[in-house]
């Protein structure tokens, strides 16, 4: 058997408690690594954590509350040892024009989407660099390579990200972490379910044909699955990626190929 790499590395994988976070603590998990959960609902966590095959290792917190963040995480290596695996996969996304966005509602995105990846990624980098080891694999969207209309605020934030990912990858190469973002495209999640809502409310059509209209945007005409994103964040935390790094890696079915 092919050892991935991950074997017995402590792995904290933010907004854990559903969709793609879920499936990457259990990809994750399967590959080996001793898996923390970090959420703002902790029946959420303490369902996953019962999937994992491991003792569960739940820490509540909002990544944009940085005193309870900071805590939160000292515990957890307290507990469990330094973390040398991060996934930031806690977002979020809001849709208006422009001219109807509310400052809260831009304020919201920025602070989910971009601001909590620095938070939680500056609490955990001194340790990695110490170690002289580290993957950080962020969540960020095919809106982070692209535009879209109406969603002005969260494209901003995720693009963001994926300047962020380029950034930090520069600034650590050579010194054994390496920095990605994977952009997934419509993906089957609760936040898509969200979606589908608020295209029925605010349109009058149907589910069914809400649904449709979204997956048409994906060349293969289909949503993308969670644990397709989880595979191609446990592959960039295996040992066979350790020379990918400051890469945005689209999950879309081609859709941003053109």
């Amino acid at each position: 058997m092919v050892k991935s790499g991950l074997e017995n590395r402590h792995a904290l994988v933010t907004g854990a408690g559903s969709g793609i976070g879920s499936a990457i603590a259990r990809a994750l998990s399967r590959a080996g690594a001793r898996t923390s959960l970090l959420g703002r609902s902790l029946y959420s966590l303490e369902n996953l954590a019962g999937d994992l095959g491991h003792p569960p290792q739940i820490a509540v917190a909002d990544i944009t509350d940085r005193s309870v963040l900071r805590e939160t995480v000292r515990q957890l290596v307290d507990q469990y040892g330094p973390i040398e695996v991060l996934i930031n996969n806690a977002g979020g996304a809001l849709s208006s024009p422009l001219d109807r966005t509310a400052d809260e509602d831009w304020d919201q995105m920025m602070a989910v989407n971009l601001t909590g990846l620095f938070n939680v990624t500056r609490l955990l980098l001194p340790a990695m660099k110490s170690a002289g080891y580290g993957r950080i694999v962020t969540i960020a969207s095919t809106a982070g390579v692209r535009g879209y209309p109406y969603v002005t605020a969260y494209c901003a934030a995720k693009h963001g990200a994926v300047g962020f990912t380029r950034a930090l990858a520069l600034e650590l190469a050579g010194s054994g972490i390496t920095v990605n973002a994977i952009c997934p495209g419509f993906t089957e999640t609760p936040l898509l379910e969200r979606s589908i809502d608020h295209i029925v409310a605010k349109t009058g059509r149907d589910a069914a044909a809400a649904r449709a209209e979204l997956a048409r945007i994906n060349p293969q005409g289909r949503f993308v699955q969670p644990e397709e994103v989880a595979d191609a964040v446990t592959w960039l935390c295996s040992a066979a990626a350790e020379s990918i790094s400051g890469q945005a890696l689209p999950i879309d079915g081609g859709e941003t190929a053109g």
